[in-house]
């Protein structure tokens, strides 16, 4: 029997009074519980207990040495919780913010996934077009797009936000399609005011050189949804995440165009308070979110990954 496993017998032997409920209590036998004791007086060179027909008592020495037991026994259960809630999700209240967008398409469906595996941990979800500041509103953790800016937060890289150029097939057959960004400059664009608000998109071309090309904003919103149904609605071109895209593609009502043509895609990091001392509900919720947006999971269903 190791060391910590005789200080926690010994410390059930004090507070029960008996070796054979402390043994029924560690699911040992008393002769086990005995010789546990037996060899800690030993090792220690010391009296540990008053053993009577009435019961067992701490002697002086016996009390001063089960106090610092008791000590270290809590310690190594709060040690053993500390890693089954990282491992399991742990409970209580996690409280989580990100775009609106990602939050309603992307992290709606993993979230209820999570809760279903984890049914002792209640979730506060909330969703801002804006950075919200973590502190002041007592969230656990925000998802974050793009390049972080030098913080006190602490972060963990999720995963890349891709991005397309896409058209309805209704507006291609009036307008034509678009063989080079600089074609753009004839076609009515669909801007997404929070990124592209110069209405300005950026390629890259297959020989590696950079473009931003201008094109006429017809409609911009700072709504994903609404630049999506203006697009295959066929009221113009929009350049659109993946994750939004990826079901009207899938589907047909929209196409991507340039393909060879890259645009730039997104960091997506999750955020939270503090790099110190992180919560170990927000640890393992990572470490999930993490194995979620691996490779191309803009192209998987959510709701049902493993």
């Amino acid at each position: 029997m190791d060391r910590l496993m005789t200080m926690q017998v010994f410390v059930r032997v004090v507070e029960t009074g008996s070796f054979s409920k402390a043994a029924a209590e560690l699911a040992t036998t008393q002769p086990t519980a005995t010789k546990a004791v037996a060899e800690a007086e030993r090792r220690l060179g010391a009296r540990l207990l008053h053993r009577s027909t009435r019961g067992v008592t701490p002697t002086e020495v016996g009390l001063l040495y089960y106090e610092r037991c008791k000590a270290l026994v809590r310690d190594a259960d709060e040690a053993d919780s500390v890693a089954a809630l990282v491992q399991g999700g742990g409970s209580g209240l996690l409280r989580i913010n990100c775009s609106v967008a990602f939050g309603r398409r992307v992290l709606v469906p993993l979230v209820l996934r999570y809760m279903q595996a984890h049914p002792q941990l209640q979730v506060e979800l909330s969703f801002d077009d804006r950075y919200v500041n973590l502190v002041e509103q007592g969230v656990d953790l925000a998802v974050r797009m793009g390049r972080l800016a030098d913080s006190a937060l602490g972060a963990r890289y999720l995963g890349r936000n891709p991005w397309m150029l896409a058209g309805a097939p209704a507006y291609l057959a009036a307008r034509g399609t678009p063989q080079q960004p600089a074609d753009l400059a004839g076609h009515d664009c669909l801007v997404y005011s929070s990124v592209q608000g110069d209405a300005r998109w950026p390629f890259v071309t297959p020989a590696g050189e950079e473009l931003a090309v201008p094109v006429r904003a017809m409609l911009k919103s700072n709504n994903l949804s609404a630049l999506l149904a203006a697009c295959r609605a066929g009221m113009g071109l929009a350049v659109l995440p993946w994750y939004v895209a990826n079901t009207a593609h899938a589907d047909g009502s929209i196409v991507q165009l340039l393909a060879d043509h890259a645009l730039p895609s997104q960091e997506v990091h999750a955020v939270f308070p503090s790099p110190k001392l992180v919560p170990a509900k927000v640890t393992a919720f990572i470490a999930w979110l993490q194995q979620q947006l691996q490779g191309e999971w803009w192209g998987v269903d959510l709701a049902q990954a493993e």
